[in-house]
């Protein structure tokens, strides 16, 4: 089955949220012998669209207008200036099965691609839909309702997400989780050597998103450490941060984990991966974490497993240094139980990327593809 994807960015430009989301699924996909190709843009060169096979993965790179930042000073949606180049991509295009937009401006090109093509549209939205998020760029509220209301299956990535789109934008989405590279998060033979001598909290979050809320783990740590004085907290180093967010509490560390490898490495040195975030839909890291046989803390139950002995929840509407603190040292306390990276390497096998294709691939077939 030839399936599209179509994105704002992608790798190397971006390797969170929707471009890790599109890149396993790819793999997926063509792991089970299918053929998925992804429209996306870049900014500079030349304005001729750039094709080129990356991993398996056919990549078509439109030209980014430089008109960005102009249009995100003005309140505008962002990613909007690619998005002409993006629809005469998909027009140029040999015709496929079916176009997943994965962002709400290049729904708008899959949309008029249905138009003119009849080929299905199914809008993967990556976040909470919510009042507040909605409104706070011009034309994001528009763009999103029409993308919902004129494609042809919506997907949401958690329960919760669902709910928010049931009540904020009276859409039922299907519900289909983010897939895991569980060929790269592995766990280590020894899952208690490959741990660090004295306790150590992962958060593999980009620590410049308030809301994210790592500033709050940090002020925990500081609490921590007066159970495990040792304990230490390593964040990712962000290239975009410009100096902000530079954490100068005791303990704190920060580590290039871009890369899978080094990132499935942290994972497993660490006691415990946490993201204390709010408004977030999965939580993607966390489950590459549970892949690795290390316990998580964080607010998406579908993805903690507090019933299977693998994390602790800390719920959103939680802000305390101390709440944090306790659920930090809960789930430290859950390393003690030899059997718990093995509770947390099952659980992460139910979001692995084979499981995440044959999901999509069942709504394509539903919708008529094939």
């Amino acid at each position: 089955m030839d399936v599209t994807f179509l994105n704002p960015v992608f790798w190397p430009e971006v390797r969170r949220g929707s471009e890790r989301v599109i890149r396993e699924l790819a793999d997926g996909l063509l792991a089970a012998g299918h053929r998925p190709r992804l429209i996306t843009s870049r900014a500079g060169g030349s304005p001729r669209p750039v094709t080129s096979l990356e991993d398996g993965l056919t990549v078509t790179r439109v030209w980014r207008p430089p008109v960005e930042g102009r249009l995100r000073r003005r309140l505008y949606e962002e990613h909007l200036a690619h998005v002409p180049l993006t629809y005469a991509a998909l027009r140029r295009d040999p015709r496929p099965a079916v176009v997943q937009p994965c962002y709400a401006t290049d729904a708008a090109a899959a949309l008029r691609y249905k138009r003119a093509t009849g080929v299905p549209v199914v809008f993967s939205y990556m976040g909470l839909p919510h009042r507040v998020s909605l409104a706070n760029r011009r034309l994001r509220k528009e763009l999103v309702v029409k993308a919902c209301a004129e494609s042809d299956a919506v997907v949401a990535l958690s329960e919760l997400a669902a709910e928010h789109f049931r009540t904020w934008l009276g859409v039922d989405p299907r519900v289909i989780a983010p897939p895991v590279d569980v060929d790269t998060f592995t766990p280590a033979a020894d899952p208690a050597a490959a741990r660090t001598e004295a306790p150590t909290i992962l958060c593999a979050a980009d620590h410049t998103q308030p809301r994210k809320r790592v500033g709050l783990l940090v002020d925990a740590l500081a609490l921590v450490r007066r159970e495990h004085p040792g304990a230490r907290l390593v964040l990712t180093r962000v290239a975009s941060a410009g100096g902000v967010g530079s954490w100068p509490a005791d303990g704190v560390d920060e580590v290039d984990l871009d890369d899978r490898a080094a990132l499935a490495a942290a994972n497993r040195s660490a006691w415990v991966h946490a993201l204390p975030s709010v408004g977030e839909a999965f939580g993607l890291v966390l489950a590459e974490a549970l892949a690795c046989g290390t316990p998580v803390v964080g607010a998406q139950a579908e993805v903690v497993g507090v019933e299977d002995g693998t994390g602790v929840l800390f719920p959103a509407e939680a802000d305390t240094p101390e709440q944090l603190a306790a659920a930090l040292l809960a789930a430290i306390d859950l390393t003690r139980d030899p059997q718990t990276a093995a509770r947390c390497v099952a659980r992460a096998q139910r979001f692995s990327r084979a499981a995440c294709a044959e999901a999509h691939l069942a709504l394509y077939r539903e919708l008529g593809a094939g």
